[in-house]
This record gives C-alpha cells, structure tokens and sequence, in this order.
C-alpha cells in the first residue's frame, strides 16, 4: 500500500490494482500481540485504510478476497481466484509484496498451534482467549513470542515460553538476554530454554526432554519465512538467504517486475550481503523506492542494519547493526564495550539503569552494532546510534555529539556520549580491557582479581577469589596488592578504568574488566555461579 499510495501521488493517471488475499488491507500488523492483550480494545483501530478509503482519496481499485494463482511474465497476466471465479489481469508493471509466513514445522499435533500474520489469526486468536483456557504455551523466543507471552499474561493466562535455543531473542548477545529472561520470570512467564518441542497434544506440549508443559492454547511464533512461490513459478530470481533476488532499485530478474517487504532480500549496510529482515520500516521505505522508480524519480541506494526494538512487560530491548555472535561468525575482528548508564541525571528523581553493549571494528573504528536493555531511555540512546551508524560517525567520535540535556532528560555526559568516552579509551590503549567470557581463562594465565568496590559492594557478591581494596585506598595499601597481572573490576567499569590507570602509573600490568561485575553476574555462563557466590 506505501508503494500504491506513493505512486498515485506522483502520477495521478495510470491505473493502480491492488490485489490481497486476505480480507483487509494497510492494517498495523506490529499491533495485534496489543489487541490479542487488550491494550488495542477496538480492532478498528488497526485498520489503517480500507478499500474504499483508498479509493475515495486515491482513486485505487483495491481488491480484497483476491488469491493471486500464477503470473505469467511474457505475456505480461496474471491469473488470480475472487468470488469463486478465476480471472485474468494484464499489468505494465507488477509489484510482488506477498510477505512472510509464519514458520510452521511438521510436528505431531501442529495443526491445533495458532500463528499471528494478519487480521484472521488476530480475530482466531482473540476468540481463543475469549473461551477462558487456563494455559498457554508459546513457542518460540523471538520479537512476536515475547509481545504475545506480555500479553497473554495480561489476560490473566498461565504463560510458558519455549524456545530452542539457550536464550531468547536472538538480535542480541547472551549477557543481555539474560536480563529479558529474569524480566519473564519476575513477571511469571515460565522459561524453558534449550528445549526445543518434539510434539503437541490436546492439553500439553511435550518438549524433547521429555518435559510436559501446560497448554490449553497453543501458540507458534519461531519465525517467518519469504513467501516466494509465485515468483519462484514465474521463473524469476530467488536470492542466496531464500527470498526474492532484487537490486538497489527492488527490480527483480525481470526488468517490469519489483519486489518490496518481507518477501524480498535486502542488503546489510555493514558488508552489502543478501539478508532477509522483515521489519515495518524497511518494507514501507522499498514500497516507496518502488513507486519513485517507476515514476522515473532518482532513486537512493537502501540498504538495512535491522534496527529493532520491543517492550517485554517493564523492560525495553532494542537493537541496531551486528551482533557479536555474528560478527565472530564472520570472523570479523571487533571490540566489545558495556555501559550501565541511567537513563537521566541521577540526583534528578526517578531515573532507571540500562544496559548498553556496543560493538567497534579496531582498525577502522567503525561502530559495527548496538544493543540496548532497560526499563527508560533505550530507545533514544539505540536510535541515536543507529543514526550515527547511517552516517558514518565513529564510537569514539559519539563523545562530540551535542545531545539535548536538562536533569530530566539526559545527563550531562550522555549515555551515547559516555560510550564515546569509552571507545576512545580503549580503542587509543589508554585503559586495555577484558570481557566476562575471558576471566576464566585470564585466571587461568596467572592474572590476580582485583574488586575496587566498597566492602559492603563486595558483600554482595563478586568474582570468585578477588582481592578487595576501594579504589580510595589502593594508594595506601599498594603493599597489599597482588604481585603480577592484574584484573580489575568495579560494579560496571567506571571506578574500575580509574583504577587500572592508577596501577598503571605504579607500575603494574592492569587491565580493566569491562563493565565490571554487572556484565559478569549477568553473563550466562556465570549467573549460576554468581548465584551460588553469594548465597
């Protein structure tokens, strides 16, 4: 509809059909996890335009119930089922947004699992709460399976989310998963992770462990694949990650055939591979790109970082460019760095903690990827990056960027300023760092701990055989200092580069653990550890 609408602006003409499967058109689709909760009372809400809105302002022939059956790209028809009948459409120019469907595997009992695409699985959903089941289990971790276990929570259903791998939403990195998950829980939803399902039955899931899990509804959402079978049977290209092969202008293999949306592959801003992200935003600007072309306007080259962002009860995650798991995939070389900012001044009441990881490339200082975990305040620093990241501003050059402060709002040292900071201390080897995943090994090397907190911090838990000495008395109890390497921490890296500057000074091989005890602690690999610590 973005590609329908934009192309009636700039040509007032030509004759534009719109033909759709479904019974509804333009409708909110990021909205339905909110109307199956309740937030969205009124579906009407979610239908942005219908066909005769559409038609009456932009003068479209938008055909609903019409099933598309074949397209036959020589002669230029297509060939589609509505009202019972088959009919045949000649076009100029065709325009392929059939989307992507959820991904159903052929397990036994798959037939009684709801999906959520469009406006009929939101009503079949919708009817399904509406008998008042007791239990639901959720399968899948990701983006849609998280909106949905919120809200089905909020109907006041026994909640169960299963996801295959070890942890949920796989955008980002392990140590900030963990923070989504103890949101879950605290908010009741129980987690099974690792676990992938082996079969459904009429009142329980069986997991592969032989776990059964509680599931008078059922819901699967562990993904989305390209809807590519009519352009597949028309001969036209399909790409190396499974969807529509298109160029910088959305042309297909066929120069009068586009495809936009979910449907077709994209290409990475950071190395210009194929990828499939079906996010709203990057649909809506291809449908755009789509109709500048054909209206013979000059045309940007688009390209996507997967900029993504979702609400989990209290919790705001959000995302933007690679992560490190893929990165490492890549073999890309890159550096890691974390931050526990508040999200505004703290004297300033109310201010909340978030967690920022952000991903650098060493040599060229290009910022690679940015992940974001808190209760206020992560989307502004997530987009501000992202920006940057568009523009070609690199981490440590955040640290020059003039962002809007008063006590309310930001603090002086922004959160997007203060990774800046940062990146230039590592990145210049001011201050040399360590990440979680390393203490063991490091350990291991002959490095001894160091906890620069106070006593009452330390009680509270910390690594596992650390030295403790506050930062405000290493100087006078420097006799007490472990001979060797040293690995410093604080709580989240702050106290922990003043220090490892000072034992630098003094002569000591000190590096800082990057942010410090709080990335440890949530970091998978030691949460149970961490737990036991301080038990």
């Amino acid at each position: 509809m973005s590609a329908a609408a934009r192309l009636r602006r700039l040509d007032a003409a030509s004759e534009i059909i719109v033909l759709e499967k479904s019974g509804h058109v333009s409708y909110a689709n990021c909205g339905l996890p909110y109307f199956v909760g309740g937030v969205i009372q009124n579906e009407e809400s979610l239908l942005l335009q219908t066909p005769d809105s559409l038609f009456k302002r932009f003068r479209l022939d938008v055909r609903v119930g019409a099933e598309v059956i074949s397209i036959d790209p020589k002669a230029k028809i297509i060939s589609y089922a509505h009202s019972g009948a088959l009919h045949e459409l000649g076009y100029d120019k065709l325009i392929l947004s059939p989307g992507a469907a959820p991904i159903r595997p052929n397990i036994p009992g798959i037939e009684r699992a709801l999906s959520l695409r469009n406006i009929e699985d939101v009503e079949a959903m919708d009817r399904s709460v509406s008998q008042h089941p007791k239990s639901v289990a959720i399968i899948g971790g990701g983006f849609i399976g998280l909106e949905l276990a919120e809200n089905l929570r909020h109907r006041g259903l026994f909640t169960s989310l299963i996801e295959a791998q070890d942890q949920v939403l796989a955008p980002i990195d392990p140590e900030m998963a963990t923070l989504v998950a103890a949101e879950l829980r605290k908010n009741e939803v129980d987690l099974y992770l690792g676990d992938a399902v082996s079969r459904i039955d009429e009142k329980t899931v069986t997991l592969a462990s032989g776990t059964l899990v509680p599931a008078d509804m059922v819901v699967m959402a562990i993904g989305v694949r390209p809807e590519i079978g009519l352009a597949k049977a028309a001969g036209l290209a399909i790409g190396q990650r499974g969807g529509i092969a298109v160029d910088e202008f959305n042309l297909t293999s066929d120069p009068d055939i586009y495809a936009i949306g979910d449907a077709a592959e994209k290409r990475d801003a950071l190395d210009n591979s194929a990828t499939l992200v079906p996010l709203a935003n990057i649909a809506n600007r291809q449908g755009r790109t789509v109709a500048d072309h054909i209206a013979g306007k000059k045309i940007r080259k688009v390209s996507t970082q997967g900029t993504a962002i979702v609400r989990v009860f209290d919790l705001t995650i959000a995302t933007s460019g690679w992560n490190e798991k893929r990165l490492i995939a890549a073999g890309k070389q890159f550096v890691a760095i974390h931050s526990h900012p508040a999200s505004h001044a703290g004297y300033y009441p109310g201010a909340q903690g978030m967690s920022l990881k952000m991903l650098v490339d060493p040599s060229t200082q290009e910022i690679l990827g940015i992940q974001g975990v808190g209760r206020e305040g992560v989307d502004k620093r997530i987009d501000v990056i992202a920006t940057a990241m568009r523009g070609g501003i690199t981490a440590p050059e955040l640290a020059d960027l003039e962002l809007a402060y008063a006590p309310p709002f930001g603090s002086a040292k922004d959160p997007v300023n203060m990774l800046g900071y940062i990146a230039e201390n590592v990145l210049s080897g001011t201050t040399p760092i360590a990440q979680w995943s390393e203490v063991e090994r490091l350990v291991g090397e002959g490095y001894s701990i160091l906890d620069v907190r106070s006593v009452g911090e330390v009680d509270r838990g910390t690594l596992p055989g650390a030295l403790n000495i506050p930062i405000d008395e290493i100087r006078e109890r420097k006799n007490e200092l472990p001979t060797g390497k040293i690995l410093v921490t604080c709580q989240v890296g702050q106290r922990g580069h003043a220090a490892t500057r000072l034992l630098r000074e003094m002569g000591y091989d000190a590096i800082n653990l990057d942010g410090g005890y709080m990335t440890w602690s949530n970091s998978p690999a030691n949460k149970q550890l961490t737990e036991k610590v301080n038990k």
